[in-house]
């Protein structure tokens, strides 16, 4: 009220002072000190004693002054006096409500300091190469300023899970906690944090931590920090010691550039297998710029094959399918391939030579890549996102006359990775999926082997 407040001069900042000094009080003093509070501040206000001695003179005062002055209103119309008198009664209660507003601060506080303390989180750990997961206790670390705590929903198997702890790529330290596709809800963060707030999902992918510093993480190109990155298992854990955990847990901490936001009102479990197999076959998509109405080839169509398909459907390429498996054709085609086609089929196959913009390659075992290569156009590419050992098949000859090239690539970067969540929630992208609890891991694991998986087995971590 401008007129009131125009009036009163300095007053209000007065009250401020004088009840923000209460709240230093217990409600008892508080009480004892502010009997007769409302008395003094109307008294300093406009000069009413409300407790004169003797009565008399205080009625006729009051009715002296209603008498012979016009009494101010503010500028709603409302009486001075009755404004006045409101909101020095407020005053005698704000400090009470504030009591029990600090008691319940400091309860969240309590309790958020809990949330970020170091914990014991369950986990299920490969013990050895045959995959026999069990259930495992971890120690996650207390959360520092920029770190967020996700409460893990769903973890997602990737075939990098299996090749780790089968040792395919190296010796494994065991217990493995294998998990890079993970998502869950935020439950705490550290003071620094501005990317998320509790209640928001989030997601965490193939990699947590790299310097930030060198010229690759400077490009966005985290995962090739020329300093090492920190992979989300298996990898040198450079603030805790050990090794990292992934996302066969109940919980992660994680630094808040390496966590990724999920908008809400997307198939979380669905959005999981996007943190490796999404990325991965989209980075080829953005990096060599696939555009609507090209050509493009997938060649194998499982847990990063049915994405490659979905994402460049979206996209708007013309995709074809290459799969060994018969009943996975029709599964092709309703993700959106307009042709599919088995390795068999010899004839089929050589009519697609010299007719593709780009392919990819999602097999994980080398094989004869010759075939494929001659139905590239000229100076086009098949990216090798699968098999990351020897490539086996390809004639230099054949690939010098047609300028053709063999590239490889892995995952993305953080910004590419939310590039690829944004895009997927934009387009209604999501992985095809199996839902299984953490007691089937190691059985889902065989099946994903044996080429059984329809086509991500996503872990129900909220079931466990």
């Amino acid at each position: 009220m401008m007129h009131v407040a125009d009036n009163l001069g300095r007053a209000p900042f007065r009250i401020m002072v004088t009840s923000l000094n209460a709240f230093m009080m217990s409600p008892h003093e508080w009480l004892a000190w502010n009997s007769d509070y409302p008395r003094r501040v109307l008294r300093h206000f406009i000069g009413i004693h409300l407790t004169p001695s003797p009565k008399e003179d205080a009625k006729e005062t009051m009715c002296d002054a209603c008498n012979t002055s016009p009494e101010l209103l503010t500028r709603d119309g409302e009486s001075r006096r009755g404004f006045l008198t409101a909101g020095a009664a407020a005053a005698v209660a704000a400090p009470l409500a504030a009591t029990g507003f600090v008691g319940a601060a400091r309860a969240q506080d309590a309790q958020d300091a809990n949330a970020l303390a170091e914990s014991q989180v369950q986990s299920w750990a490969a013990f050895d190469t045959d995959g026999s997961f069990a259930p495992h206790t971890i120690t996650r670390r207390a959360a520092g300023p920029k770190d967020v705590v996700v409460e893990i929903m769903y973890s997602s198997i990737c075939h990098s899970d299996i090749h780790t702890y089968k040792g395919d790529w190296g010796p494994a330290v065991y217990p493995l906690v294998p998990g890079h596709e993970m998502v869950g809800r935020v439950v705490a963060v550290g003071s620094d944090v501005i990317k998320f707030r509790e209640g928001d999902f989030a997601g965490v992918g193939t990699m947590v931590d790299s310097c930030g510093e060198c010229a690759n993480c400077l490009a966005d190109r985290e995962q090739n920090c020329l300093n090492g990155t920190t992979f989300t298992y298996g990898s040198e854990d450079k603030i805790s010691g050990g090794v990292t955990y992934g996302g066969y847990s109940k919980k992660i901490v994680v630094k808040e550039e390496f966590a990724l936001r999920i908008p809400p009102g997307v198939d979380l479990a669905g959005f999981a297998p996007l943190l490796c197999a999404g990325i991965t076959t989209f980075s080829p998509i953005n990096h060599w710029d696939l555009k609507p109405g090209q050509r493009y080839g997938v060649i194998g169509m499982g847990g990063l094959g049915h994405l490659a398909v979905k994402l460049a459907v979206a996209k708007g390429a013309e995709v074809v399918v290459f799969t060994t498996s018969e009943d996975k054709i029709a599964d092709a085609k309703e993700f959106g391939a307009t042709e599919a086609y088995l390795w068999s089929d010899e004839e089929a196959l050589a009519q697609q030579a010299m007719s593709f913009d780009l392919m990819i390659s999602t097999v994980p075992v080398a094989y004869d890549m010759q075939s494929f290569l001659n139905m590239l156009k000229l100076d086009k590419t098949l990216v090798n996102v699968g098999a990351l050992f020897e490539v086996q098949g390809a004639q230099g000859m054949m690939m010098a006359f047609n300028r053709q090239s063999l590239a490889g690539s892995m995952t993305g970067g953080i910004a590419e990775t939310q590039a690829v969540i944004d895009f997927a929630a934009d387009h209604g992208v999501a992985a095809t999926y199996e839902m299984i609890t953490p007691d089937q891991i190691g059985e889902a694991c065989q099946k994903v082997v044996n080429k059984e998986a329809r086509y991500r087995y996503v872990i129900d971590m909220t079931a466990a």
